[in-house]
């Protein structure tokens, strides 16, 4: 899949991991639709990106939300041909804990937002993308979520988040298997330990031990070097249906 005049969705595009997938879309000469909740924080990077960016307000668990977020990349720039889905939420709890059993409400919202919400954008990016033009190969989209290492080494306390990341990891290949008819790939990247909003709000002590149990690199991963695979996964047809570590070799200890 090509970049330049192309069109993406990145959901959760106005921070962290979104919004340096983002910047590297748009370096490569994309037009980029920065779908977030945060409206502050995705028109400013809209205005300062210029007229290949645009941004629309979205909870990717909300249909009318989403419908509009890939409705804009359509008005705006005539078609959509990928999307990579960086929306998600932190839950921690763990099933019974000081106070009880975790309330079913907490599990839940993380199921809506990380897992319904990814499949929500999914399911209508894959309608618009349907109806383009082939490109090469007989490509016609791409799309790429983001699931985590806890999908497959969750940590105590991690039951509701592991779950959602493991729902994204287990429906990748039969989408993909789905539709390769219409020419669309569809891979999830598995990012370990990585500089995000919710890691800054660590104190720096903190983020160097976590840092450190990387096994190498022995740091936290940075935003730009996680919107790097994602841009290799665009422009590489042959990478379908796959689940991509990104993670240094990190292995998660129970707790």
């Amino acid at each position: 899949m090509k970049f330049a005049d192309n069109s993406f969705v990145v959901t959760g595009g106005a921070s962290g991991l979104g919004e340096a997938t983002v910047r590297a879309l748009h370096a490569a000469c994309a037009r980029v639709v920065i779908a977030d909740l945060n409206v502050a924080q995705g028109e400013a990077l809209a205005a300062e990106l210029g007229a290949k960016a645009a941004f629309h307000r979205t909870n990717v668990a909300d249909e009318a939300d989403a419908k509009g977020a890939v409705e804009l990349a359509l008005s705006r720039f005539g078609g959509l041909h990928g999307l990579v889905n960086c929306a998600g939420i932190g839950t921690a709890g763990k099933v019974l804990g000081k106070e009880g059993p975790l309330p079913l409400a907490d599990f839940a919202r993380s199921i809506q937002v990380n897992l319904i919400g990814t499949f929500n954008m999914i399911r209508l990016a894959a309608e618009a993308m349907a109806r383009g033009e082939a490109q090469a190969d007989g490509e016609r989209g791409v799309i790429i979520n983001t699931a985590s290492v806890a999908a497959f080494e969750g940590q105590i306390g991690q039951a509701a988040y592991a779950a959602a990341k493991g729902g994204i990891v287990s429906m990748t290949l039969p989408i993909a298997r789905e539709l390769a008819r219409s020419g669309i790939r569809v891979v999830t990247v598995a990012p370990g330990l990585f500089l995000t909003p919710m890691m800054h709000t660590l104190p720096p002590d903190v983020q160097a031990s976590l840092g450190a149990a990387v096994p190498f690199p022995q740091r936290l991963g940075q935003p730009a070097e996680f919107a790097k695979l994602v841009c290799s996964i665009v422009d590489n047809v042959m990478i379908n249906g796959e689940t991509i570590r990104l993670d240094g070799a990190i292995r998660l200890a129970p707790r």
